[in-house]
């Protein structure tokens, strides 16, 4: 199994951007990691990174045996998981992915259901802000709502993900309302990181989409909440952050006649993954999770 670690070591590595970073990963000393990527260049008789005293660069050759190791990887894990089968119950483990927003408020809490009635299985649970193909990034599932698609993985729709813009009182009072989504490039607006300056919206005629400015960028849905509170301008938001400030008052859903161009919650697996007894339970589990979206069913925790 020597050669099946140094292929882990060399993913890791080019996922994590350092030795010291990959080796936090796996759980091993960075010297280890080096030994090992060293040791996969020697039989590969190719050079997979360039190394200088600050930083770490991948070289075409790893860029094009990546990905078929990647799947080499997962077919011979899945191979191992499946001469294995598990006494009681199921077991394995899972890597997953879901943004921090969704995944602290709901996702995470339907995971950890999971792993509380499936004790046999082990988990880990990064939280991202950004689509990832969970093919290259060694995901076994990886949850999210932005519209991305890859090649080779399946994706499973969870629930709507409606988004709502919105803006305070004080705020169109200053800079005025915005009467169609052409507007919204004279604004101030707030924007997550991963969504885009480009903003969608519906209308009778057909879809509108809109490069907007931003003032103030981040990568979190909550702090986006925030800053719209707090006046800095027009922001796109999920409902259910922004319904009950717009039921108080205190925001303002804006171009009502335009709304936001829809997104779906989603699992993305790599298609030669689905068939593990472990991914398959967990997105059942999650499928009966958000068949009703929780936030409807619970109360959203306070920012």
């Amino acid at each position: 199994m020597a050669m099946l670690l140094d292929i882990k070591a060399f993913l890791a590595t080019a996922r994590a951007g350092s030795f010291s970073a990959a080796a936090r990963e796996i759980g091993v000393a960075p010297s280890v990691v080096t030994k090992r990527v060293g040791r996969l260049e020697d039989e590969l008789g190719s050079r997979l990174f360039v190394r200088s005293t600050r930083s770490l660069a991948m070289t075409a050759e790893a860029d094009r045996l990546r990905p078929r190791l990647q799947l080499l990887v997962a077919q011979l894990e899945e191979v191992l998981a499946g001469g294995q089968p598990p006494e009681h119950g199921i077991a394995g483990h899972l890597r997953m992915k879901a943004p921090t927003t969704l995944g602290t408020l709901f996702a995470g809490r339907a995971i950890t259901r999971f792993q509380a009635m499936n004790p046999a299985v082990t988990t880990e649970l990064m939280l991202i802000d950004r689509s990832v193909n969970p093919l290259e990034e060694g995901f076994d599932i990886a949850l999210g709502a932005l519209p991305q698609s890859y090649a080779s993985v399946v994706e499973t729709p969870l629930c709507p993900y409606p988004r709502i813009l919105v803006a305070t009182p004080d705020y169109l009072a200053r800079h005025g309302n915005p009467g169609t989504p052409g507007d919204l490039i004279e604004h101030r607006c707030i924007v997550y990181v991963a969504a885009g300056l480009v903003w969608s919206f519906e209308s009778g005629s057909g879809p509108i989409s809109v490069e907007v400015n931003s003032i103030f960028t981040v990568n979190d849905s909550r702090l986006l909440h925030f800053a719209a509170r707090q006046h800095l301008g027009i922001a796109v938001a999920p409902a259910f952050l922004v319904d009950e400030d717009i039921s108080r008052g205190d925001l303002v859903h804006v171009l009502p006649d335009f709304p936001v161009s829809p997104l779906w919650f989603k699992a993305m697996v790599p298609s030669n993954k689905m068939h593990r007894p472990e991914i398959a339970a967990m997105l059942s589990h999650l499928q009966r999770e958000f068949e009703i979206p929780p936030w409807e069913r619970e109360p959203v925790p306070p920012l």
